[in-house]
């Protein structure tokens, strides 16, 4: 039996369909029926009881508590329940309080609210915590169960296999092990042989239709860590270290349980799910504006490029998105029409003599930027990422630069972290440092970090100085 990231939301989402409406049923009885509370009209009863659902569903989106739960504590699940409806409640709290202050009124309405609170946490919780039972007892008995390898053949590796095996409610089963050492291939711990060398692990996962993948390496085998994650970044796969104890009690590794185990949860990106959607939301709406406003723009600029040089206004080309998809993005061009016609593809360089003079003034001032609010619209771009690059540089870095296609795993963007640190991409070094900024950006995605990198854009765009390409 295979249960699918599908199945697994569906479950969820009718069975807090069920526990939210139960609890207005009961709070409404409560209210109504029982003569504790004076009602000068009898409320309604069904549409309020589907805006307050849809209210809490819009909630619980934001702050990811419809997210995968394959193996998830339930306390941590009570936990998120408890904060995610104090949020709620404590919304609907200064909602009725603007209103009563408003007609003058004092209201019972507020203690009311807590009364619905407690049902609802009560409701809820309990219909979170038995589908985690639920779904502890299927892993327990099979169903659902994930295939993992562990990386590394040491003590540090056979306690994590020990762990897996003592608590089989985490729902993984060890396909076997992987070595960094040819001589430990076909060695075997707990029946579990080691199945292959780290170099094959792409074809290793494959083959063995691993899922989960746990590196437990020994410290002095670290400097393989680079090359090892790079070769199951493409693969869709989970995937977790275990770190020193140095580490820990350092507080540099951002660490989750795994029962008595400590691992590093390796995630394309920290952003947590409220402010993913938050930051979708700020896209559509900032493009929105900015199409809007900058609409009379277009018209001169369409005059004046076509007025210097033949060609089209736009400028389309094929660039690789989220996830390695191919998306057109697109731009006011600014070089003559075919520039790479007798080159191929190449990088565009400062004071590139391609460049036309209106293209050198719209790129200065970044007008020919403003067509990208399209792409933004469409859900291709955001306004903040890593910039998108044409396929064929993709995957020429990626062979020269080890860890290179993890910059797809999140939208690429109209601005970014390396595009106001960083010139131009002049040589490979160039590519490498933007890296960097690149992966800092995506370990460390927030509202607060895209605000800032909004503001030194601006600024850039006022000085003249960074670059995109």
């Amino acid at each position: 039996m295979i249960i699918t990231k599908t199945s697994e939301k569906i479950i969820i989402l009718l069975t807090d369909f069920l526990a939210i409406n139960l609890a207005w049923i009961v709070f409404f009885y409560f209210r109504v029926q029982t003569g504790l509370f004076e009602l000068l009209v009898v409320p309604e009863f069904i549409i309020p009881m589907l805006v307050v659902y849809f209210y809490w569903l819009l909630i619980f989106t934001f702050v990811g508590m419809y997210r995968t739960w394959f193996a998830a504590s339930r306390f941590d699940e009570l936990s998120t329940l408890f904060k995610a409806s104090f949020v709620g409640v404590f919304i609907l709290f200064f909602l009725i309080f603007v209103d009563d202050y408003a007609h003058n009124v004092a209201s019972s309405t507020r203690i009311l609210l807590f009364i619905y609170w407690g049902l609802f946490l009560a409701f809820v919780g309990f219909g979170r915590i038995f589908i985690r039972s639920l779904q502890r007892n299927l892993l327990i008995k099979g169903y659902g169960r994930r295939n993992a390898i562990i990386v590394g053949f040491n003590p540090k590796a056979f306690e994590v296999h020990n762990e897996l095996i003592e608590h089989p409610a985490l729902g993984l089963d060890v396909s076997g092990y992987v070595s960094l050492v040819e001589d430990d291939i076909s060695k075997m711990y707990k029946n579990k042989k080691v199945i292959g060398h780290f170099s094959n692990i792409s074809s290793i996962i494959d083959e063995n239709n691993i899922k989960e993948v746990i590196i437990a390496l020994e410290k002095e085998n670290h400097e393989v860590l680079v090359e090892l994650l790079a070769r199951c970044e493409p693969k869709s796969i989970g995937l977790k270290i275990v770190p020193d104890l140095y580490e820990i009690l350092s507080g540099q590794a951002r660490t989750m349980q795994l029962y008595g185990i400590p691992l590093i949860d390796i995630m394309p990106e920290l952003m947590p799910e409220w402010e993913k959607k938050l930051k979708r939301l700020m896209d559509i709406l900032v493009s929105t504006i900015i199409l809007i406003l900058s609409f009379p723009l277009w018209f001169f600029t369409a005059i004046a490029i076509k007025s210097e040089s033949k060609g089209p206004v736009f400028f389309s080309q094929e660039r690789c998105g989220q996830n390695g998809s191919l998306f057109k993005m697109l731009k006011f061009r600014s070089m003559r029409h075919d520039a790479e016609k007798l080159t191929g593809p190449v990088w565009s360089q400062k004071d590139d003599p391609r460049i036309t003079k209106v293209g050198k003034f719209i790129r200065k001032v970044r007008i020919d930027e403003i067509p990208q609010m399209i792409n933004v619209l469409k859900g291709e771009m955001s306004l903040v990422g890593p910039r998108p690059e044409r396929p064929f540089f993709v995957e020429k870095l990626a062979g020269e630069i080890p860890y290179y296609k993890r910059r797809l795993k999140v939208r690429p963007g109209v601005t970014g972290w390396a595009q106001v640190k960083h010139k131009y991409d002049e040589t490979i070094e160039d590519v490498k440092i933007k890296l960097r900024y690149d992966l800092f950006y995506i370990e460390n995605m927030s509202l607060r970090m895209d605000f800032k990198i909004i503001f030194r854009t601006i600024f850039v765009v006022l000085f003249g100085k960074g670059h995109y390409n």
